[in-house]
């Protein structure tokens, strides 16, 4: 057996390793939305969606110039804006997935834990569907152009560039949402969604992270740009539909003005930052946080 040949062979038992124990995980700690999450009581407008330092409008002017009402029903529609995207993102990444474990062997753990992956994702959609509901929400959507951009890049992303994407996602979600659950200004039903996404994200974002290392296991420097680009063009495009310019209008505010400040704000942008800080490095680390990719992570205000 060749060098290499043992490097991909003490690689497949790593990565069988990995899927084994988020397997067991799973099976240990899982949740079911429809039973955990209060779904009956009536929803309290006393309570935010979201840590209002979340929220794009804190520390400008038109913020203090809210009425505490005002300010409650935007990160209210700001969560449900947050959720709408998730789902868009989470369809995206079933898709991507199923694709890559098509006609693979059904005996591998890896296998196995992909398919309850898209099942938590499955059960985290009609969550976060049900969750906007509650919250009194239209239906947020990306732009046109993005949906478009997602239904080609869902096709085409393979390897490294979905599983760093799947990444993305899920790390700056993750971050937002564990100061959301901790924070009694929340709505409790919202604080139950975010606990229940952040407990089980976190075996996504292993596996995320195995997957794309070993997909750039021997990639050469050409490869790396080109994924590296990739990725922060679709990094760029899941933060910046985030949060829906409508969710100004819908909460009562002045949309023009509102969008102005929210994209000047530069509280806003030091969260984003901090929360993608571990990201960062990990991408750094893979290869995959080039000059040109930066570009598009400085737009997104991620670094």
């Amino acid at each position: 057996m060749t060098s290499v040949d043992t490097q991909d062979h003490a690689g497949a038992s790593d990565r069988q390793a990995v899927a084994r124990r988020l397997l067991d995980s799973s099976e240990a700690l899982s949740y079911d939305p429809v039973h955990e999450v209060d779904w009956e009581t009536p929803l309290d407008t006393d309570f935010h969606g979201a840590s209002p330092e979340w929220s794009t409008l804190y520390g400008t002017s038109y913020w203090d110039e809210m009425t505490p009402e005002q300010q409650r029903e935007l990160t209210r529609q700001e969560a449900a804006s947050v959720a709408s995207t998730g789902i868009w993102f989470e369809m995206i990444l079933q898709q991507m997935v199923l694709r890559d474990f098509y006609a693979k062997d059904p005996t591998d753990p890896a296998f196995q834990w992909a398919l309850t992956e898209i099942a938590d994702e499955c059960r985290h959609s009609i969550m976060f569907a049900r969750g906007a509901a509650k919250l009194r929400a239209p239906a947020y959507r990306p732009r046109r152009v993005v949906v478009e951009l997602g239904r080609a890049f869902k096709t085409l992303a393979s390897g490294e560039a979905a599983y760093a994407a799947i990444l993305v996602a899920e790390e700056v979600l993750d971050v937002m949402q564990r100061d959301w659950m901790r924070d009694e200004r929340v709505v409790p039903f919202v604080r139950t969604i975010n606990n229940i996404h952040v407990v089980e994200e976190s075996r996504h974002m292993k596996f995320a992270r195995e997957e794309t290392r070993e997909r750039l296991r021997g990639a050469g420097w050409l490869r790396r740009q080109v994924n590296a680009i990739v990725v922060a063009g679709a990094s760029y495009a899941i933060v910046r539909s985030m949060v829906s310019d409508q969710v100004y209008a819908t909460a009562g505010l002045d949309r023009e003005r509102a969008v102005r400040e929210a994209r000047a704000n530069e509280h806003h942008r030091s969260m984003l930052r901090s929360s993608c800080a571990g990201l960062m490095e990990f991408l750094s680390s893979a290869g995959l946080l080039t000059r040109a990719s930066t570009w598009f992570y400085r737009r997104a205000n991620l670094i």
